[in-house]
């Protein structure tokens, strides 16, 4: 994946998961998908960085769905 690719992707999970919910239509299942394959293609700390916080914020929402 190149590197503007690459950061669309990131761009676009940061707006899709800051504005979704644990009752979403799209399952969270695809979100988490999309994070994992994109996280496979970072190479800069920055970007690194970036996933962490949408791991954290993707999982707070994983674990408001179980609860």
């Amino acid at each position: 994946m190149n590197h503007q690719q690459l950061e669309k992707d990131i761009e676009h999970l940061e707006h899709v998961i800051s504005h979704i919910s644990a009752e979403d239509r799209i399952p969270l299942s695809y979100w988490r998908n999309r994070i994992d394959s994109v996280s496979g293609a970072v190479r800069m700390p920055a970007q690194a960085n970036r996933i962490k916080r949408l791991n954290a914020a993707l999982a707070a929402l994983e674990k408001r769905q179980k609860a």
